[in-house]
């Protein structure tokens, strides 16, 4: 008996030891990220994910003396995570929108978008007009599923399949499965750069700015809010801009602008 206990015990302290130091290990902060949106967050070669917002989000992280881990998320599966405390914050492109404000917060933006079409140079297509009856792919819950599903009479898609992300949609495009792809157009303008088979062929104006989400109210959302400003005064944000598009920001948009929170009207 007096074995069997010293035996138990000793494997009983050391599980909780392991599991204690796992709990010491795990990170500050938990961000959801749809991994393989060029170039906001992606794995690169050697498995690393990097990209604008990765950049972004560690920086945050470090002037809040906290330590982050991505959690890999599907874009519309983003959003009950945040609500429900899985995550403490979300990023991946996403656009603020009034009616995300009535159930998320938002620090305020940093990069202006639109959306734009995508479709293979042999195809043929030159733009929205030329989608009558075709395919078009969109992402799950996205701005541009939104978008497409409310022009669907006015340019006569003849079908809407929906993608967990852009690589998948790309390999359906490619293979002919669809016919164009509509999605945020910095990711699609540095995903076709090296790929003379794809097109952008359209930017379809829609006025978006992204930034990073947060379950309603989270006084975390106004801590990286001010952590935002003081990268976009220091030419922070900026230089990420250059470094991931190649490309100088302009001074007008929100990727160098302070700009206040976004509120729900």
């Amino acid at each position: 008996m007096t074995r069997a206990f010293s035996i138990k015990a000793i494997l009983f302290s050391g599980a909780f030891a392991l599991l204690a130091g796992q709990a010491a290990q795990a990170a500050d902060l938990t961000v959801g990220a749809n991994i393989g949106n060029v170039p906001w967050e992606f794995q690169d070669a050697s498995g690393k994910t990097v990209g604008f917002e990765v950049d972004l989000v560690n920086e945050v992280a470090k002037r809040l003396g906290k330590t982050v881990e991505f959690v890999n998320t599907p874009f519309a599966g983003l959003f009950p995570a945040v609500q429900s405390g899985r995550i403490n914050m979300a990023v991946s492109s996403i656009t603020i929108t009034e009616k995300r404000l009535a159930s998320v917060s938002f620090a305020q933006p940093y990069y202006d978008s639109d959306q734009s079409l995508t479709a293979t140079a042999k195809s043929g297509i030159k733009g929205l007009k030329d989608m009558s009856g075709k395919v078009v792919g969109v992402d799950t819950g996205s701005t541009g599923d939104m978008w497409a599903d409310a022009h669907k009479g006015e340019y006569k898609f003849g079908e809407i399949r929906k993608f967990e992300g852009l690589s998948p949609a790309m390999l359906d495009l490619v293979a002919g499965r669809i016919d164009g792809y509509i999605s945020d157009i910095p990711a699609l303008l540095y995903y076709v750069k090296d790929k003379p088979e794809l097109k952008v062929v359209e930017r379809i104006p829609t006025g978006e700015t992204y930034s990073i989400m947060f379950n309603k109210g989270d006084p975390l959302a106004s801590q990286v809010n001010d952590v935002i400003t003081t990268l976009k005064k220091e030419g922070y944000i900026a230089k990420l801009h250059e470094t991931w598009f190649g490309a100088k920001a302009e001074d007008t948009t929100s990727t160098v602008k302070v700009m206040d929170m976004p509120k729900a009207k």
